[in-house]
């Protein structure tokens, strides 16, 4: 029987320390040393995800396997959570949506998951030489101890050592380490390998004596000091807002950015073709090339908040200015008249779109998740940069959406044009080359150089002898087994 795979896993002291980034570069790390390497996250909070055989998963899950060079697997997120408002998630288990999930109390959930987690778990502990998990939140959340499915329930199942992360960014990083290190059982305090410092700004010998005193008052070692660097991936959730037009003389294009905007990653590689802008309030219009109404998870949510600041006319505006006005997913069923819900997965209440398409929404129980592949007719301007393009993409959405005005663009409904406002279900519009090309002549963006520069910068900045010890698989490998080929 071929020995079971090696179990690493990172975890946080907080939210958004940097885990995710951790992860990723870990796994090309491991994959440019020739091992068989694969991430997993039990449960991810987002809405941003990705369609992989077998239905959704977490943009980050996806973005890790990429950079493990495996494909993308539901087992590697089983549980990805969609928050719809502040008091309710859309719950997806193994990849599809779960109603009866949804409507349970939160810690009646944990005993009926732990099984497809921990079969997840032990798939890819059984095909890959090496899992790299990512916790979630903090582990000392000591009122989620009786019910954790994410953290070090998982930890143990894998029997995996945990480098704890930090963000220094945030300030009281050595009290967050020591206090989230006091929390935990002893049991769980053994699990704790290492700490690592990430989001530093400023000169690592000011940090002396406090790793010293840590590791006297806990046993463990710092392991690491990440600075604070630029890169160009996608954030897991919301805007990726740290990216950069690499074309200052590119088109202009503004996105309405709402409290339940999904899937803002697919604009990254825009964000490098043009000049991007979010629009989160009515005065930050500002005559743009093209205004676009993204994915939303909750549609009637993001209509509320664009009617409550105002947003909703500063579109109609546009819209009569001749502004191309694009809306994907959420951003069409928003463009339209009327949306009807009587399954009660958003509002039982019909809502009014903005009437920028005559189109009506009807709610569906059964949810599309689907790659997709189309192509548009010829086009006028201002859409000819998607005329007869074949694009690559996916459908995300509850929801038909039809016209008895409109002739669909693409056979099922799937796109509809009228005059300088179109609409599609399709995501994944602005990775396509010939696409973004149409923006600007820029190269591509190579996201295997990418994964490799975040790669180098986070691990040159920990300590190897340790690294050897965490990752005892890295122990006698030579140079010449590594690589650097793309995926």
């Amino acid at each position: 029987m071929e020995q079971r795979g090696l179990a690493i896993m990172v975890q946080g002291c907080t939210s958004d320390a940097g885990k995710s980034l951790i992860v990723t570069a870990l796994c090309r790390f491991l994959s440019n040393q020739g091992i068989r390497v694969a991430p997993f996250k039990a449960q991810n909070m987002s809405n941003n995800s990705r369609v992989v055989d077998g239905g959704e998963i977490g943009t980050a899950q996806w973005l890790q396997a990429k950079a493990s060079r495996v494909e993308p697997s539901v087992r590697m997120n089983p549980v990805l959570l969609k928050p719809q408002s502040d008091t309710k998630s859309q719950f997806i288990l193994m990849g599809k949506f779960d109603q009866e999930f949804t409507e349970m109390p939160w810690k009646n959930r944990s005993e009926k998951v732990w099984p497809h987690i921990e079969s997840s778990l032990n798939y890819l502990l059984d095909t890959y030489e090496v899992v790299v998990i990512e916790g979630a939140g903090s582990p000392a959340e000591t009122n989620l101890f009786d019910s954790d499915f994410v953290n070090m329930r998982v930890a143990e199942a894998a029997n995996a050592s945990v480098v704890l992360v930090v963000d220094i960014d945030r300030g009281g990083a050595f009290a967050h380490l020591y206090g989230t290190y006091q929390l935990l059982p002893e049991r769980w305090q053994r699990l704790i390998s290492g700490f690592l410092l990430n989001k530093f700004r400023g000169d690592p010998e000011l940090l002396h004596p406090a790793p010293q005193e840590l590791e006297l008052l806990t046993g463990v070692k710092t392991v690491g000091v990440i600075p604070k660097f630029a890169h160009d991936l996608p954030n897991e959730e919301g805007p990726s807002t740290h990216i950069a037009s690499k074309n200052r003389t590119g088109k202009k294009v503004q996105i309405v950015c709402g409290p339940y905007s999904s899937n803002l990653d697919e604009f990254a590689l825009l964000q490098q073709s043009a000049t991007i802008s979010w629009i989160r309030h009515k005065d930050d219009f500002d005559s743009p090339d093209l205004l676009i109404l993204p994915g939303s998870k909750s549609s009637a949510g993001d209509l509320a908040w664009m009617r409550e600041n105002g947003i909703d006319s500063e579109i109609q505006k546009m819209a009569l200015l001749g502004v191309p006005i694009l809306g994907i997913c959420g951003g069409m069923q928003i463009l339209g008249k009327e949306i009807v819900d009587d399954e009660g997965i958003e509002s039982k209440t019909p809502v009014h779109g903005l009437g920028l398409l005559n189109l009506t929404t009807h709610f569906a129980p059964d949810k599309e998740v689907r790659k997709r592949t189309v192509q548009f007719p010829q086009l006028q301007t201002p859409w000819e940069w998607l005329s007869s393009s074949e694009i690559s993409g996916y459908e995300i959405h509850f929801g038909e959406s039809s016209s008895n005005t409109l002739t669909p663009l693409i056979e099922g409904g799937l796109a509809y044009l009228e005059g300088n406002i179109a609409a599609t279900y399709i995501h994944g519009l602005f990775e396509n080359d010939l696409v973004l090309k149409r923006f600007s002549p820029n190269s591509p963006f190579d996201l295997d150089r990418v994964l490799n520069l975040v790669s180098e910068e986070v691990i040159k900045h920990i300590d190897p002898e340790w690294l050897e010890q965490f990752i005892p698989v890295l122990k006698g490998r030579s140079k010449n087994e590594s690589t650097t080929s793309g995926i």
